[in-house]
């Protein structure tokens, strides 16, 4: 399926309007156009709004379910930052088709070492914009990929607004893709 592709949901669903943020029911039935299907997530345009449907709910869609983690036994640290920058990665701003990690949002990621090759990550990330709604579902998202790793234990995001973003803050490729470069 493209982007711009219309859609009709096959039965009601539980979706997030965007940018407020807000929990919402969508009907079965309900027509509408798919505007992202990146990541772990998908954004619909219904009747003058956005909305995010979970990768787990992408057969309401009429979309494959994303296909899970599979990670090798004993990994070394180095494998599992290279996989929790992977993860990370698949996590997309609803609203704008690029991924966390290229926008720039991710500004610290720490692995700590716990005990037999187990691990916390902390993230510190910010948002496009201050006021953004989205903040709880991002963070969310980046929780739940990241512990999909099964060498991580747990995980702590924080959410910073100093420094505030900026569009200098996106890789080369992302400001390509959005006409900034």
């Amino acid at each position: 399926m493209r982007k711009s592709d219309p859609v009709r949901f096959k039965r009601a669903c539980e979706a997030t309007l965007i940018p407020a943020g807000t929990p919402v029911v969508v009907p079965e039935g309900t027509e509408g156009t798919l505007t992202q299907a990146l990541g772990q997530s998908f954004t619909v345009y219904l009747g003058g709004n956005l909305v995010r449907v979970a990768g787990k709910d992408a057969d309401v869609l009429g979309l494959p379910t994303p296909e899970p983690l599979v990670i090798p036994e004993g990994i070394s640290r180095e494998e599992v930052e290279a996989l929790v920058w992977k993860q990370l990665s698949q996590c997309y701003d609803p609203e704008i088709p690029i991924n966390i990690v290229d926008l720039g949002l991710i500004y610290e990621c720490k692995l700590e070492d716990l005990e037999r090759g187990r691990y916390r990550v902390r993230i510190r990330m910010t948002l496009t914009a201050p006021g953004c709604g989205m903040g709880g579902m991002l963070t969310h998202d980046v929780r739940e990929q990241l512990l999909e790793i099964p060498a991580v234990e747990s995980v702590d995001v924080e959410l910073i607004f100093d420094p505030p973003w900026n569009s200098s803050l996106m890789s080369d490729a992302a400001r390509l893709e959005t006409g900034l470069f």
